[in-house]
């Protein structure tokens, strides 16, 4: 029973229970699992739009820079879920390394007098060790701390896709704000 107070007057109506047909009752949990099945759909919508959106974002693109002149420059690609590496050996040639973000255990700067070589650490490959030499100071300081707040991000499993890139790059610049002697 359905009992309906009026504020303003304080009449009470009392309304008895609707009855469903056996028809109409056995609709309802369909209708519900139609719902929820068409809810289920939107969200995977969303989360592949997200995983594109995120899956085709470079953040930051940086090359090697050898004196006087680098012909065949290296490419390091930073983007959301991983890291692109591109090692030119000769023209119209290269080699293309990908590494997830997750699947990074560990990033080294390795500075001398004029560049600094990044040393990414691998989980999944079989040499582990992927090195990109030839790179300005800064530049190698400011990606490693990139890929350090990224990492931080998919490990805390934030979703970096509802961001801007250059409001992202800023998140993760001021997570990693700790001074480097170099």
């Amino acid at each position: 029973m359905n009992i309906n107070i009026d504020d303003k007057t304080g009449k009470v109506t009392a309304f008895p229970e609707t009855s469903l047909t056996p028809l109409e009752a056995s609709s309802v949990p369909r209708q519900e699992a139609a719902h929820l099945e068409e809810k289920g759909k939107i969200i995977d919508k969303n989360l592949v739009a997200g995983l594109v959106k995120k899956s085709n974002r470079i953040l930051i693109s940086i090359s090697t820079h050898r004196f006087p002149l680098d012909i065949f420059p290296d490419t390091l690609n930073v983007e959301e879920g991983r890291l692109t590496i591109i090692n030119r050996s000769f023209f119209l040639s290269s080699q293309v390394h990908s590494v997830d973000i997750k699947d990074i255990s560990n990033i080294f700067v390795n500075t001398a007098p004029f560049y600094a070589q990044l040393v990414i650490i691998s989980k999944t490959f079989t040499k582990n060790e992927i090195r990109i030499k030839y790179l300005w100071k800064d530049e190698a300081v400011m990606i490693r701390r990139i890929i350090e707040g990224l990492r931080t991000f998919q490990s805390k499993q934030v979703d970096t896709s509802v961001f801007s890139v250059k409001d992202l790059i800023a998140k993760l610049k001021e997570l990693s704000t700790t001074d480097i002697v170099l």
